[in-house]
């Protein structure tokens, strides 16, 4: 008979892979919601105790946002911690990699938040670090709608979902931001062509038409490319004598 131990060694491994398995599928997808999408999906499906899930992505350390939500609460508990500037997720991206609040109408370390929470139906709720990049930052949160549904087994599972979820989400990101600069570069080199052709210039002096009404109209340089490729104008009418 295999030890209690070995038992539970077996089962991390058989998730491990079957959440790489999960991960490689998701990297095909072209829309980081849909991966997130796929991991809380996953929260929801191994991880003991988890009524609901989501993404919360806080920008500059102050507004937070739900992405990929299970359901309603999700979104109802992510506007209760920007709003009252307190709770698990904020203090699981900044300061802990994991925090566990195992009965929401016990909680000390955020009376405010966890008086509404309990309110809003978030009795349990197990928030672990995604990412950090600067002042932004991702978390997974996950929800019980009973008090002390989360164990040590919850929370090992959790961080398995999360690391793997991190790591799918980091490369799609890689994969669109190179998708991005790619198509950047296509629309600036169709508009100093157009620019080329139509005032019988250079490249280089097309290029700092470009810049120029980029600088004018504050506006990224890609804008104007498209603005102009789109109209035939460039913004605000701006155009070389």
């Amino acid at each position: 008979m295999p030890s209690s131990q070995h038992g539970g060694n077996l089962r991390e491994r058989d998730l491990a892979t079957e959440l790489a398995e999960l991960a490689r599928g998701l990297q095909q997808e072209p829309d980081t919601d849909a991966i997130l999408s796929g991991f809380v999906h996953a929260a929801l499906e191994l991880i003991p105790g988890v009524d609901e899930g989501s993404v919360s992505v806080v920008l500059g350390r102050k507004e937070i946002g739900s992405r990929a939500p299970s359901g309603n609460l999700p979104v109802r508990i992510d506007a209760l911690q920007m709003e009252t500037g307190q709770g698990p997720c904020m203090e699981a991206a900044y300061e802990h990699r994991t925090v566990r609040v195992p009965d929401m109408a016990h909680e000390q370390r955020w009376p405010l938040f966890a008086r509404r929470a309990t309110e809003a139906g978030a009795r349990g709720m197990l928030s672990i670090q995604l990412w950090v990049q600067g002042d932004d930052l991702g978390a997974l949160n996950l929800y019980s709608y009973k008090a002390d549904a989360f164990t040590d087994e919850s929370e090992n599972v959790g961080l398995l979902v999360a690391s793997h979820a991190a790591v799918a989400f980091a490369e799609a990101e890689k994969t669109r931001q190179l998708h991005e600069a790619v198509n950047s570069r296509d629309a600036i080199g169709q508009a100093k062509g157009i620019l080329m052709e139509r005032h019988k210039i250079t490249g280089a002096q097309a290029f700092l038409v470009l810049s120029m009404a980029s600088q004018r109209t504050h506006q990224k340089l890609r804008d104007v490319a498209d603005h102009l490729i789109n109209s035939g104008e460039l913004p605000d009418k701006y155009t070389t004598h």
